[in-house]
């Protein structure tokens, strides 16, 4: 997960649109934090075309209600205006992105129904409600995946944590293939700590379709949504989703299918300094247990590596994704604490140059 409050500005050289729009949308800073205004704060040229959709909803489009909401948003100071009313006008079209509308759909009035669906939604968005939680869906790699306050959103960036996951698997296979007599390979078993909504556990048995995924944590609402989402993309009979807190939990509990290949994990890595500084749409929607990794942001990356040794496999893999000061850190510990046997493989850059993935190796004995 990406946290605010640290390298914020460097984050601004996202380019695809849906990764730029997921960003802004849940984690823009906005000094000052929440609007002091009860209610929406309209203008008369903009009230009165609020007038006119409730009273003439045939004269009304998709462009109209977008650039309507825009000014409404901007007017109450919320971040992002122009995406957060195309996000909400394309998702009530039936759209992905507003830009994928064609020229018909953009110009033809909107029915009533759907100016009151716009309408709900947008409420929703003026009282500082990530788009996510809004719409209650949002897509992560090719997967649609419910969203609900106050499970954490998973963020763009920790989709190459899953394609880092599914290389070191494709690699495996390669090598093994090259061998004069290749050996069968075993199925990968992989344990995601903090599972949230189940984006990255899901993505993996997809990208991977002989793995089996066991997913932790310790909040039922996180548990409850990713159950939820594994039903709806019919991955339910591969996975073993369990309600536990990693810091109590033994390798017995988590050992059933046997040694792990991979443990995979987007744990709480925000300094507890930092967290005062979130955005409004954080602090007053998403869990912040899942955010707050504790005065040097590693509490849970600790506790996943000291346990990691006891379900690894030999030459098995923990990928984790930290702070970018976190790199050093980690090794350093590792390094205090040869006994784990554990040894910084890789670290890895997000897509705007942060050191933001570890490659952790378990050393064969």
């Amino acid at each position: 997960m990406w946290k605010p409050g640290t390298d914020f500005t460097a984050m601004r050289c996202l380019t695809h649109p849906l990764l730029k729009r997921l960003f802004t949308l849940s984690l823009r800073r906005v000094p000052g934090g929440l609007s002091q205004s009860k209610s929406p704060i309209l203008s008369p040229k903009w009230s009165s075309l609020r007038q006119s959709c409730g009273a003439r909803p045939g004269l009304v489009t998709a462009t109209d209600v977008v650039n309507y909401w825009q000014k409404v948003f901007e007017t109450n100071g919320i971040p992002e205006a122009r995406e957060s009313s195309e996000c909400i006008v394309s998702f009530v079209l039936g759209a992905k992105t507003f830009q994928s509308l064609n020229s018909k759909s953009l110009h033809a009035p909107l029915t009533a129904v759907q100016q009151e669906q716009i309408q709900q939604l947008s409420n929703k968005r003026l009282e500082r409600m990530p788009v996510q939680y809004v719409l209650g869906e949002w897509d992560f790699q090719d997967l649609t995946l419910k969203m609900k306050p106050p499970v954490f959103i998973p963020r763009p960036e920790t989709e190459d944590l899953v394609s880092l996951v599914v290389e070191e698997e494709s690699q495996k296979h390669e090598k093994n293939s090259g061998l004069c007599f290749p050996v069968p390979v075993p199925h990968p078993v992989i344990l995601e700590i903090g599972c949230g909504s189940g984006a990255i556990a899901l993505s993996l048995l997809c990208k991977l379709p002989q793995s089996q995924v066991i997913a932790i944590d310790k909040e039922e609402a996180a548990v409850d949504l990713t159950r939820e989402n594994a039903q709806r993309l019919q991955l339910q009979e591969r996975i073993h989703i369990l309600h536990h807190d990693v810091s109590y939990s033994s390798a017995k509990q988590l050992l059933v299918w046997g040694p792990i290949d991979f443990i995979v994990s987007n744990p709480p890595y925000v300094f507890h300094e930092d967290m005062a500084s979130l955005d409004a749409e954080i602090l007053c929607y998403e869990d912040l247990d899942a955010l707050d990794g504790g005065d040097d942001g590693m509490r849970v990356i600790k506790t996943i590596l000291a346990l990691a040794p006891s379900l690894l496999k030999d030459s098995g893999s923990v990928f984790l994704e930290v702070d970018p000061r976190h790199p050093n850190m980690v090794e350093n510990w590792l390094q205090a604490h040869p006994n784990l046997l554990l040894i910084l493989r890789a670290i890895h850059k997000d897509f705007c140059g942060k050191p933001r993935f570890l490659h952790i190796q378990k050393q064969s004995r």
